[in-house]
């Protein structure tokens, strides 16, 4: 399981965390990230990796809960 939240203070709307994780990930109006899934495991956690990685202003926060999975 992990944590997902977006920095919006770094966050400029590249839109890639959507893009590539939208069952994870939407837009605001502005066409900012935001998150629609905080609490992800499986498939999920995954793609919610696969946007932080890809998030060139690193607003994409991925934390490890700690539970094991």
């Amino acid at each position: 399981m992990v944590h997902v939240r977006i920095d919006a203070d770094r966050c400029q709307g590249h839109g890639r965390c959507y893009a590539l994780s939208p069952d994870v990930f939407g837009a605001d109006d502005l066409g900012h990230g935001e998150v629609l899934l905080a609490e992800a495991d499986g498939e999920a956690a995954d793609d919610a990796r696969v946007a932080a990685a890809n998030c060139p202003e690193e607003a994409v926060i991925v934390s490890e809960t700690g539970d094991g999975t």
